[in-house]
């Protein structure tokens, strides 16, 4: 695919050029991404019981996908700034497709595991690309839109984890699923080559001012340095690390253990979950775009939408299993709300560092995601399981009421004083 200068007016390209050559192919990387994060969430009873997994085992297996995703977003970052998303994207594309074939076809508990990172690190990049190339193709006061669009088809990956995977690994196991997702992997990494263009640096890049690696890792630094950041990153990090972890694991079983529900209505609560993230991540997209023309900021959106979500998280944690459903819509609409931080962050710092401080926050987050997926199912392992992969309400209870305290405090370091960093772009 041949480079199409960023001078040129990118109207006279048009949007919806854009949209089919550029948002569309990379949203579809976040919808594997996604639907790889979330499969488990549905198989989790089957995998328990066809490998005689403890609750911390079942944790370990399903987040190591999220630290080999964190581990890899610091040189993510750099190599997305230095050589552009579509080369990084096939590359990684082709490393997931290899885990999950892996995956499909592997016995033994440590194979898992690897297959299972070969994947995390595989889609570690299909977000962070995402945003880099919209960075990149579109208005920056636009990038709350144009981030929620990529974001929702990350929803649409959550979506089709839920009822559509139940059906399949009733009909055919769960592997036959992880063998149909190296296939379309593939066919993702072909049309990535074929389809989206490279964007050509501008006048002004670090690239064209000899700029280093070295210079590389300096930027890194001065964003890890930045009070700024970390007042972003603390909220982020414990709330969207707890969102994943129920998203992607703990809200099913909690929804069979504590709900009582049987395997197709727990499918049928993270259909009703991700869709209510779905309507979040487009809702409060729009929102955010709409209000800071009358001078709301970002920031003030996150805020709310995380007590919102702590609020949900809070009737979650005291059993109101007879609510289930519209507490799964809940949790699932305001959890998203963080999302937002990518386009904060993005009309914050200058161009050449949107790659490396998209994957600063994204490396913290899914590191948390790691602890708290392992160590909420440490601490329901406290509690002696009740048999055919299924777990003391008491043990979902005492997790859930640890994590919502972390994401308080973390709250109440959002709503001190900060000043907006001094890297804000002054385009």
């Amino acid at each position: 695919m041949g480079v199409i200068p960023p001078n040129k007016n990118i109207q006279t390209i048009t949007e919806k050029h854009l949209f089919a050559t550029v948002l569309i192919p990379f949203g579809l990387g976040y919808f594997l991404s996604y639907f790889f994060r979330t499969v488990n969430v549905v198989i989790a009873t089957d995998l328990a019981s066809d490998l005689q997994l403890t609750a911390a085992n079942l944790g370990l297996l399903t987040s190591i996908y999220f630290i080999l995703f964190a581990a890899f977003q610091t040189p993510l970052g750099v190599i997305l700034d230095r050589y552009g998303p579509r080369r990084v994207q096939i590359i990684l594309l082709l490393i997931a497709a290899l885990g999950s074939f892996l995956f499909s076809i592997s016995n033994s508990m440590f194979v898992l595991i690897l297959a299972r990172s070969l994947i995390g690190l595989g889609v570690s990049g299909c977000l962070m690309a995402a945003l880099k190339a919209n960075a990149q193709w579109f208005p920056v006061k636009r990038l709350p839109f144009f981030n929620a669009c990529t974001m929702t088809f990350g929803t649409f990956g959550a979506l089709t984890a839920t009822i559509p995977v139940e059906v399949m690994a009733g009909l055919y196991g769960w592997r036959m699923i992880f063998l149909i997702l190296a296939v379309f992997t593939i066919g993702l990494a072909i049309l990535t080559a074929l389809v989206i263009p490279d964007h050509e640096l501008t006048n002004d890049s670090p690239k064209n001012k000899n700029y280093k690696m070295s210079d590389q890792f300096h930027d890194l630094m001065t964003i890890y340095s930045d009070r700024f950041f970390w007042k972003i990153a603390v909220i982020t990090l414990l709330h969207g690390g707890v969102f994943l972890s129920y998203q992607a694991l703990w809200m099913g079983p909690w929804l069979a253990d504590v709900a009582g529900q049987s395997q197709d209505e727990v499918a049928n609560s993270m259909l009703v979950f991700n869709i209510g993230m779905l309507v979040g991540v487009i809702g409060i997209g729009i929102i955010a775009d709409k209000i800071q023309n009358i001078g709301i900021g970002l920031i003030t959106v996150v805020r709310a939408g995380v007590v919102l979500s702590l609020i949900f998280q809070i009737f979650i944690a005291a059993e109101f299993t007879s609510l289930a459903k519209l507490l799964c819509a809940g949790f699932g609409f305001f959890g998203s709300s963080t999302l937002l931080v990518y386009a904060l962050l993005g009309q914050t710092y200058p161009s050449h560092m949107v790659g490396k401080v998209n994957t600063a926050q994204n490396m913290l987050i899914f590191i948390s995601a790691f602890v708290l997926q392992w160590g909420i199912g440490a601490i329901i392992d406290l509690w002696p399981a009740l048999g055919d992969g299924q777990y003391d309400p008491i043990g979902h209870q005492v997790a859930l009421v640890s994590v919502i305290i972390l994401e308080i405090f973390a709250f109440i370091w959002l709503l001190m004083p900060t000043k907006r960093s001094d890297l804000m772009k002054t385009k």
